[in-house]
């Protein structure tokens, strides 16, 4: 009886958490058990890995997941137009249309094909400005990647810094980017000014390709968090959680 009314309290707790948005939850039950209860309100949070290791799709899955929580958010995309984000959400059964037309999510695609950066643009400082202004609970920022191609290491680290600072006020930042978009000692002071770690890599195990997420840190969890969790994409369900077990046999 104890250990289940020590359960039943946990439980409770974390409930408690989500209905006073003092985090974000993924809405995927597993994952956030393996986030220690999901992304704790006022984080910076970096989510790196390769190509096609699953960046987008996680960050589609906390954006689904506030949103039913009632946070608003803004979310700055460089690999998508509005429509096709909302028809990409849509076909894995996280529908997010409504929360568009009510205005709840705000999106703004700032990469057009055929547009040429040029080097001497300072688009940190234009984001950061931007970011700042806005008044959505949460930003997110998927892919950094092609605004620090040309960035100096001073001008990333005090994009995180300006960040940071903005996330002391209140605001949650989520930030995707390849791992190869920093070099190794940037990588590293980057980890550090973030409040949450996510790092994603692909898998071959057998015939299938997996995703794993570890997590590296994440300050203020609500619980322990979790190492490792595996997982793949499948069209019309989303983000499926793969036992680890299951991934070793």
């Amino acid at each position: 009886m104890g250990k289940e009314k020590a359960g039943d309290s946990e439980e409770i707790r974390i409930t408690s958490a989500y209905d006073s948005k003092e985090i974000i939850t993924s809405g995927n039950r597993e994952m956030d058990k393996k986030m220690g209860g999901g992304i704790p309100v006022g984080s910076l949070t970096l989510i790196e890995g390769s190509n096609d290791t699953g960046k987008s799709v996680l960050t589609q899955q906390l954006m689904w997941g506030g949103l039913q929580q009632g946070f608003t958010f803004a979310t700055y995309t460089t690999e998508n137009t509005i429509k096709s984000l909302l028809k990409q959400m849509d076909s894995l059964s996280l529908d997010i249309s409504d929360y568009f037309v009510f205005g709840k999510l705000k999106m703004y695609p700032i990469h057009m094909e055929g547009i040429k950066w040029a080097n001497d643009v300072p688009f940190l400082d234009y984001i950061t400005a931007d970011v700042k202004a806005k008044h959505s609970e949460v930003i997110l920022i998927d892919s950094l990647t092609v605004f620090v191609s040309d960035a100096s290491d001073n001008d990333v680290l005090n994009f995180f810094a300006s960040c940071k600072n903005i996330c002391d006020s209140g605001k949650t930042i989520l930030i995707t980017a390849h791992t190869f978009a920093f070099g190794e000692e940037v990588l590293t002071r980057v980890r550090s000014i973030c409040d949450a770690h996510l790092s994603l890599r692909k898998e071959e195990v057998g015939d299938r390709l997996l995703r794993t997420m570890e997590v590296a840190k994440i300050r203020g969890a609500q619980r322990t968090t979790g190492n490792v969790i595996a997982f793949e994409v499948e069209p019309a369900f989303g983000l499926r959680i793969i036992p680890v077990s299951r991934t070793k046999a």
